[in-house]
C-alpha cells in the first residue's frame, strides 16, 4: 500500500519528527495514524482548502477528541442514550416515565444515562439518573438556555455540529430509549435503525417507549409496517426495534440483550461474536441449523480470541463465536443473539 504522506521529502521528514518528539514526551501506539492526521491538516494547505472548510473540520476534530477524553475514564460502565421531546414539561405523563426509567437503570442496574442535556425529555433522564450517573451531549441552539441543571459540568459536552453529537450517542451508548418527540427525536429513530440495518453500527437494544395511552408511536409503527407491506424494508427489520408502555418490558429489553452476548467484531471478513459465557456444543448445532440462511459459506463454530483481537487486548478472555455473515440481514442476526441469550423474539 502506498505511503500516505506529503510526498515531500523534507515535510515529511519533519512529520515524523513531530510525531516522534510527541511520543519521547507523552507515549502512546497510535503514532501512525495521528501521523495520518497531520499530513491530512497539511494536505488542505495544499489543497488550498477554503477557511470555511477548514473551520468545520478543525471544530469537528476538537469536538470528537475532547468527547473521547469525556468518556474514557467510563468505557467499562454500560450507558443508555435517551431522546425526546424538550418541550415536554414536568407534569408530563412522558416526562414522569422518562425520569422513572432512567432512575430503576441507575439505582437497580447501576446504567450511566446519556441525554441531550436540554429541557423536557431529556432534564428527566438526567433528574432521574441523578448528576453522578448523567452524560449529557448538549448541541448549541439560540433559542436554548443551554444545559439542565442535572449534568455535572465534568460529564457535560457541548457541540456546535449535530454529527458529531449523534456521533457520540451511537458511539458511546449500550443501548436507545426514544420517548415521544419532534423531528430530532424521529431523525435520531430513523438514523439509528438506518446504521444498524446497514452495519455502520454494532446491534443494540432500540426502544420506543411512551406513557401507556398516550399512542405517540402507533402512527410510527403504522408507517414502519407500510414499509414492510410494500417491500421497502425486510420483515426481519422489525425485529431491530421495540415498542412498549411498561417500564418492566423496556428494561428487560434492554438488559436481556446482554445476558450471554457482549460484543461484535470483524475479522478477515467473519463476525466473531463474543460471548459472557461459552455456547454447549449442541446450542452451536441448533443455531447452525436455525440461521444457515445468514451463513454465507460454513458453519458457525466456537473460537477462542483470534490474533488480531488478542493483537489489540480485546475482550481475549471472552469465548466466541465466528461465522461468514452475509452482512445484510441484520433482523435475523439480532434473532440468533436473542437465542444466544435465551429468549426467542415474538413475531410482531
Amino acid at each position: 500500500m502506498r505511503a500516505y504522506d506529503m510526498g515531500d521529502e523534507e515535510l515529511d521528514e519533519a512529520v515524523n519528527a513531530l510525531v516522534e518528539s510527541a511520543v519521547t514526551r507523552r507515549g502512546g501506539d497510535n503514532t501512525d495514524l495521528v501521523r495520518e492526521l497531520i499530513v491530512t491538516s497539511l494536505k488542505m494547505l495544499h489543497d488550498d482548502t477554503e477557511r470555511g472548510d477548514v473551520k468545520l473540520m478543525n471544530n469537528t476534530l476538537k469536538e470528537m477528541r475532547y468527547s473521547f477524553l469525556v468518556f474514557r475514564r467510563y468505557r467499562d460502565v454500560p450507558k443508555v442514550t435517551m431522546y425526546g421531546s424538550a418541550r415536554l414539561e414536568s407534569h408530563n405523563p412522558n416526562y414522569e416515565l422518562a425520569a422513572e426509567f432512567a432512575r430503576r437503570m441507575v439505582d437497580r442496574h447501576r446504567w450511566m444515562v446519556v441525554t441531550g442535556a436540554g429541557p423536557g425529555i431529556m432534564e428527566a433522564g438526567n433528574r432521574g439518573a441523578g448528576s453522578d450517573y448523567s452524560f449529557g451531549v448538549n448541541v448549541r441552539l439560540p433559542f436554548e438556555d443551554g444545559a439542565n441543571p442535572w449534568v455535572h459540568e465534568s460529564r457535560l459536552i457541548n457541540y456546535k455540529y449535530f454529527f458529531t453529537r449523534k456521533l457520540t450517542f451511537v458511539k458511546e451508548s449500550d443501548a436507545f430509549v426514544l420517548f415521544p418527540g419532534g423531528f430530532g427525536t424521529l431523525d435520531e429513530a430513523f438514523e439509528l435503525l438506518t446504521l444498524i440495518q446497514t452495519g455502520k453500527s454494532d446491534l443494540h437494544p432500540v426502544v420506543m417507549m411512551e406513557a401507556p395511552g398516550t399512542g405517540y408511536w402507533d402512527p410510527w409503527v403504522h408507517l414502519v409496517d407500510t414499509l414492510v407491506d410494500q417491500g421497502l424494508i425486510s420483515p426481519d427489520d422489525l425485529n431491530l426495534f421495540t415498542v412498549t408502555s411498561d417500564l418492566d418490558e423496556a428494561i428487560d429489553e434492554i438488559r436481556s440483550f446482554y445476558t450471554v452476548y457482549h460484543s461484535q467484531r470483524y475479522v478477515d471478513g467473519d463476525l466473531i461474536l463474543r460471548l459472557k459465557t461459552e455456547p454447549s456444543d449442541a446450542l452451536v448445532e441448533e443455531i447452525n441449523e436455525l440461521f444457515a440462511d445468514i451463513v454465507r459459506t460454513g458453519h458457525i463454530v466456537k473460537i477462542g480470541a483470534t490474533q488480531a483481537e488478542i493483537a489489540t487486548d480485546d475482550q481475549i478472555a471472552l469465548p466466541r463465536l465466528r461465522f461468514r455473515f452475509d452482512r445484510r440481514h441484520f433482523g435475523r442476526l439480532r434473532c440468533l443473539i436473542d437465542h444466544l441469550n435465551g429468549m426467542d423474539r415474538p413475531a410482531r
